[in-house]
């Protein structure tokens, strides 16, 4: 049985991606390695920590020896790295956990596995040459967008935030290691995931949680931020991909093709909620739609030209905005009936 080390997984990607990749992959044994940050929920595994195939480690990618120890103790034989400070919010008011978790963490990681699977640059040691490193990243590390364009694998980098900054140091990192040590490794670059799982504080989870409170539901600024959402299983089926028969050493980069600036997603999210948990007094939640002082450094646009892993790769998303949001909506009622009981 081959065993893969994931990392963050008690967030909201990874949590949508132990299960699809459990079921998917009956002869993998997945070593699951979190520290529980306030971003982290076991809640969110559900069943897997009942998988005998799946082990759950509380820890620290930035912790040398724990990490050295399940290399050693599980022969791991590849790592899919999710994990990641990745509020944005949070980057500005405290930077110096973005960096240490994002860039040394990131630098732990593909280090040990370096030492573990490699003799010496370009040579991998006896039973260990199809290990492969993968890191997850986000579009966020281009910067931002003006009214027309889209990001593609050649987009300069240009990030604004500390939190877009840590990651792209972290990409240079693995970047590094493949061009230096030979390491088989890959880099997603994803845009706005949303769906099932996701922390209360981004976005959708909050115009949802605040309409069903009848609390004002915050929007930055003017609104006309745009985001390019990718439903979050979509994500998952695409970084499975890349794992598998992504070419070395390339980056690929994962969106949804479904452009929407804050306000249509709130106006959507309204309208939806409206039908699917109607207000006692019969009014709109589009009444509780308030604008607050915008986000310091916030950018404008973000979109991905997700081409080059249609056309190499085969991946198509299977939800557009209109069908993941319903899926999305149903999910926090459920959620959010249960807190409220």
């Amino acid at each position: 049985m081959k065993t893969l080390l994931v990392t963050g997984c008690a967030g909201f990607i990874g949590s949508n991606f132990v299960p699809y990749f459990l079921n998917k992959y009956p002869d993998v044994r997945l070593i699951n390695l979190d520290l529980l940050t306030y971003a982290g929920d076991m809640n969110n595994l559900g069943d897997a920590p009942q998988n005998e195939r799946h082990i759950f480690v509380q820890g620290d990618i930035c912790d040398r020896s724990l990490v050295e120890s399940l290399f050693n103790t599980y022969g791991i034989r590849g790592v899919i790295h999710f994990a990641a400070e990745s509020h944005v919010d949070n980057s500005i008011k405290n930077p110096g956990v973005f960096v240490q978790t994002n860039v040394n963490g990131t630098f732990t990681l593909i280090d040990v596995a370096y030492k573990h699977w490699m003799e010496k640059p370009f040579v991998y040691k006896a039973g260990f040459e199809g290990c492969r490193f993968h890191h997850i990243s986000t579009d966020e590390v281009y910067g931002t967008l003006g009214e027309s364009g889209l990001f593609t694998e050649e987009t300069s980098y240009a990030p604004n935030s500390p939190y877009s900054a840590s990651k792209a140091g972290s990409d240079m990192i693995v970047r590094s290691y493949h061009h230096t040590y030979g390491m088989n490794t890959v880099i997603t670059n994803c845009s706005n995931n949303y769906g099932p799982k996701q922390h209360n504080e981004k976005l959708i989870p909050t115009i949802i949680r605040k309409a069903l409170a009848g609390e004002n539901i915050p929007i930055y600024g003017d609104g006309k931020n745009i985001r390019d959402w990718l439903y979050v299983l979509d994500h998952c089926k695409g970084i499975d991909l890349v794992y598998h028969t992504g070419r070395s050493g390339e980056v690929y980069n994962i969106g949804g093709r479904n452009e929407r600036n804050n306000n249509q997603i709130a106006d959507r999210i309204c309208t939806l909620l409206d039908t699917m948990r109607p207000k006692a007094d019969g009014k709109s939640y589009k009444e509780l739609i308030t604008y607050v002082e915008d986000r310091a450094g916030h950018d404008r646009r973000y979109a991905i030209d997700a081409t080059k892993l249609e056309n190499e790769l085969g991946w198509k998303a299977d939800e557009n905005f209109d069908t993941g949001i319903v899926k999305t909506i149903e999910w926090y009622l459920q959620k959010y009936t249960q807190d409220m009981n």
